[in-house]
This record gives C-alpha cells, structure tokens and sequence, in this order.
C-alpha cells in the first residue's frame, strides 16, 4: 500500500523509540472506518467472541476475525509489518533478544504456525457507555512480535466521549503513564510487552546500555455512546 509506504517512517521510529508509540493520523478514511464497523454484526467474519467482563478483561466485548481477513485488514497487516520489522529487529538486538523477524508477515506466519499459533489475532473491539478495557498486553503464545497497531473507526466526540487510549511504562526507576489522542481514522502503533531504553551504568567509567521496560495499554472509561476499535496484531494465536 502506497499510504503505507509514504509515511514519515523516520519520525514514526523516533517516536516509538522515545514513547513507545506512535500516531498514524488518517490512516483510513471515514468510509473505511464506517465499512469496518459495518462487519460487527456480520458472524461469518468472525472465528471467536469474548465478553471481557467474564475474564476479568474490563467491559466490552470484541471479535477475532477468521482468516481469511477482510481485504483492506490483510493489505494493511502485511505493509505495516514490512515498515516495522527493521525496528522490531534492532529493538530485539538492544534488548539482547535472539529473535530476528524475517521482511516479509508471510514469512513470520508460516514459523508461527510451525510453532502451533494458528489462530488469526487481528480483532474488532466495540465499548459502550461505562465500558472500558484494563491495562494489559496481547501475547499469544511463546512468539511475539514486539509491536501492534490499534486503529479507531469512531468519531471521538460524536460517537462517544471518554475512551481514550492509555499506555503505561514500568520500570525499577521510570514509571508513566500516558494518553494518546485518537480522531477517527487515526492509528496508533505501540509496543505489544517491552522495549529498550537507553541506560547508563553507575560505576566510576560510565558506559551506554539498555535495559528493558514493561508497557501496558487499555482503554479509558466511555462516558457517553459507542467506540468500536481495530487491533492489528502480526503474531498469530495458539
């Protein structure tokens, strides 16, 4: 996707680097949103259902898609995964990490299916008013793909008020907290469990490492309406 391979992938690497995530503003259009929120009611798409209050997840509920994915979904997985993979590669090297990710999602799925994780984890999430998810991470298995991307399909505003999404950082010294503004359309990439930062030893010759940092990420309490969500993640499920 020419959009895809357009963006400032510069910038989008220094935020995540910094941040540990970063904004795609208009990934889709408002038709593209609206076409996605659409396929809710639609079961055939789907290969599961959870309630999040029955886990202890929040409230709200979602739906895993069935492979084959929606169209515009599978073309989105595979060119974002393509962009993310120089930094997913680096940030498992800083972090000491002996995985490397093949270029191409194609690629990585096939080990992920090798290694039993067959099941397709891109989702649809929908929260209604009093709604909310708990901090957590999206791990499927023994292999993860260190990044993710959630894209919102409803107007901020209009649609629903509250519901913003919120990332937390934990670590022995750093705690933080975050929320990052959405507008319909928007994506966010962000780190699905841990990532480097930049650290100086404490001894007499003070020398550069990094060290790992938990992140976390959720959804604020809606206070009014309906917000329904795309969740992209590229490791597949057992």
């Amino acid at each position: 996707m020419n959009e895809i391979e357009n963006l400032s992938w510069r910038n989008i690497e220094s935020s995540l680097d910094t941040y540990g995530n970063a904004v795609l503003p208009g990934l889709l259009s408002a038709d593209q949103c609206d076409a996605l929120t659409s396929l809710y009611s639609q079961e055939s798409n789907f290969r599961k259902r959870v309630v999040m209050a029955k886990h202890g997840f929040g409230l709200g509920e979602y739906k895993y898609f069935s492979y084959p994915l929606p169209a515009l979904l599978e073309q989105l997985r595979h060119a974002l995964f393509r962009n993310l993979v120089p930094i997913a590669n680096r940030w498992n090297q800083q972090m000491g990490l002996p995985v490397l990710f093949p270029p191409e999602l194609s690629e990585y799925l096939e080990t992920c299916h090798e290694s039993g994780q067959l099941q397709p984890t891109p989702l649809i999430l929908r929260y209604k008013e009093s709604h909310y998810n708990c901090l957590h991470q999206d791990l499927y298995g023994d292999l993860i793909f260190p990044l993710q991307t959630a894209i919102l399909l409803s107007d901020p505003g209009t649609d629903f008020l509250g519901g913003e999404f919120v990332m937390t950082e934990n670590s022995a010294n750093r705690q933080r907290a975050e929320v990052i503004s959405l507008n319909k359309g928007d994506a966010v990439i962000f780190t699905v469990k841990h990532r480097p930062v930049s650290a100086q030893r404490r001894t007499r010759h003070k020398t550069a490492f990094f060290k790992k940092v938990a992140m976390r990420h959720g959804v604020s309490r809606i206070l009014r309406g309906q917000r329904y969500a795309i969740g992209l993640i590229f490791h597949d499920a057992k």
